[in-house]
């Protein structure tokens, strides 16, 4: 019988996930959510609150910082991403840019962008490299004129920049974003949440893990709120944003602000 092909269109669906780092640490608890195709699905919470453990479960990589789902299952499509493979992972379309950026310092750009495509299998990396190089110095012009450059010499927002157009490089049907604003000056936040939104547009759906809650809540279809390893909020974003918990806690509104909107 012949191999079916793949779903061109998968929805991520994570439910009622635990998360453990060692034996005891419970990081998450019975956490659900779904990701559309080509949607923007917003995580939001405090610091310690789960959403990078969450990315790292999605992506496999849970492993790599001794942490174990303990219960609960990860698909993606019609492909089961709880068994901690991250290359399993990118082959079916799932890739992270994590926090931080971690790009290859050492390396040039060019260097670093091909190493994005490492994961897929060789006769797709073939088919794949120069279209995806092409769709990346589309969006990042500034990378195609430093393409010689070591990574290690760009600016913060070039670095980071170069960590997402990486990812880019393994044509994700799903991307997995961990905090891409962070330590970044307004004017290069504003244009990282402009290639996200450029990114959707072309057919990627979009996991956001964002300190920014008001760029976030302004990208996303779906928004979920998670407080010590548990969902606390999740709805559409429109709405979660006009909440009082949210605007308050993550969109910085006193109660007088709220009083006078």
């Amino acid at each position: 019988m012949p191999e079916a092909p793949p779903d061109s269109s998968p929805t991520l669906r994570v439910e009622t996930v635990d998360v453990t780092y060692g034996r005891a640490l419970s990081a998450l608890r019975s956490v659900s959510l779904t990701v559309p195709p080509a949607t923007v699905v917003a995580l939001l919470g405090a610091n310690g609150a789960g959403k990078t453990t969450l990315l790292r479960a999605v992506s496999g990589t849970l492993r790599l910082h001794r942490g174990a789902i303990t219960a609960g299952t990860i698909r993606y499509g019609d492909t089961v991403l709880d068994g901690g493979d991250p290359v399993a992972a990118v082959r079916a379309g799932v890739v992270q840019v994590p926090e931080g950026r971690r790009v290859f310092a050492g390396l040039s750009v060019d260097e670093n962008l091909r190493s994005g495509g490492l994961g897929l299998s060789r006769r797709t990396r073939t088919a794949q490299i120069q279209e995806s190089r092409d769709r990346v110095f589309t969006l990042f012009p500034r990378l195609a004129e430093r393409t010689h450059q070591a990574a290690g010499l760009l600016s913060g927002g070039e670095q980071q920049m170069l960590a997402i157009g990486r990812a880019l490089m393994a044509a994700p049907r799903l991307l997995l974003l961990d905090e891409p604003s962070l330590g970044l000056a307004p004017q290069m936040v504003q244009r990282i949440a402009e290639v996200i939104r450029e990114i959707n547009a072309q057919g990627t759906a979009v996991l956001l893990v964002e300190q920014n809650a008001g760029m976030a809540l302004s990208l996303a279809d779906h928004a979920h709120v998670l407080e010590v390893g548990e969902t606390r909020l999740e709805g559409p974003a429109g709405e979660l944003a006009r909440t009082d918990a949210v605007r308050r806690l993550y969109l910085g509104e006193s109660a007088e602000d709220q009083g006078a909107a």
